[in-house]
């Protein structure tokens, strides 16, 4: 069986990608399917369904990368270590986003867009709340998205081309909703696949081994970078928009049209939104070849 693995290695990106999401769901489906019959609380059937299928993917993660790459230490390949500077940089990820988060609604509310309120719950608590909740959502896709599948693409492509297909495949996957969503909500289908090059630039400004645009070895991809970064921004991002809309601390004016200030009030899914993450985009690049330059002296 270890050698039959061991083949899999040289199988083409989408085949690989296929077998392993398949042999995910194969394992998931027969533990989920009896949640969702036995549970009528849909927010408990959603937490329970979604943990284990996390927990689950670690899990084949870590074989895949035993049997089929012979590599023990997959996670941190993908750019999971616990180290102090990665530990540091997810700080400066959430200080960047967290702020590039709010400082859009300052500038809206300076523009005379939106009206501020008095918090509607205890401030503090979705604070806390809100943190909590999108460090578990920015640790999952970005371990999923950056890691695992950003990882895969790397080994037989580019690392640009794997880029633009990782951040295409982020911004579908948050597109599975029926179509007259996808026609309303379209404008965030652009700005998702922009937050999947910023998050993907983000994680090789931590770390380069390789040109931008030196093909990778399917052993090995020579384009790696750590998760702090891109982690620490996801979150910062979640979390911004988190204590705002939860805690109902502001009102739009409607004077200006929803592609503008953001579909469903989400800041990020509209002109402006568009605007901050091409700025955050391009800041992320700038830093990823700035951190190639100091590689290859």
């Amino acid at each position: 069986m270890k050698l039959h693995l061991t083949r899999l290695a040289h199988y083409p990106a989408p085949i690989r990608l296929a077998i392993f999401v398949v042999s995910l769901l194969l394992v998931w489906l027969p533990v989920a399917g009896p949640i969702y019959w036995l549970l009528d609380d849909q927010n408990l059937i959603s937490i329970l369904t979604l943990t284990l299928l996390y927990v689950e993917f670690i899990l084949l993660a870590r074989f895949w990368g035993r049997r089929v790459y012979q590599d023990t230490t997959i996670l941190q390949s993908y750019g999971l270590k616990l180290s102090r500077q990665n530990g540091l940089e997810l700080l400066g990820g959430l200080g960047i986003g967290v702020c590039s988060l709010l400082g859009m609604f300052l500038v809206k509310g300076a523009l005379g867009w939106l009206n501020w309120r008095s918090p509607s719950v205890f401030l503090l608590q979705i604070i806390l709340e809100g943190l909590l909740v999108s460090l578990g959502i920015g640790f999952a896709e970005e371990l999923f998205f950056r890691g695992w599948l950003l990882h895969e693409l790397e080994r037989d492509y580019r690392p640009t081309t794997a880029l633009g297909v990782a951040s295409t495949v982020f911004a579908l996957a948050h597109f599975i909703k029926p179509i007259a969503e996808i026609r309303r909500t379209w404008i965030n289908f652009p700005a998702l696949v922009l937050l999947g090059l910023a998050l993907g630039w983000a994680k090789r400004a931590t770390h380069a081994k390789a040109s931008l645009d030196e093909p990778s070895d399917r052993a090995r991809p020579r384009f790696q970078g750590q998760l702090g970064l891109p982690t620490g921004l996801h979150t910062g991002l979640v979390w911004g928009y988190y204590i705002i809309n939860v805690g109902g601390l502001i009102r739009y004016s409607n004077r200006i049209p929803e592609w503008i200030t953001g579909i469903d009030s989400n800041p990020l899914a509209g002109a402006i939104g568009i605007l901050c993450l091409s700025l955050i985009a391009l800041g992320m690049n700038l830093a990823a070849r700035r951190r190639q330059a100091i590689a290859k002296r």
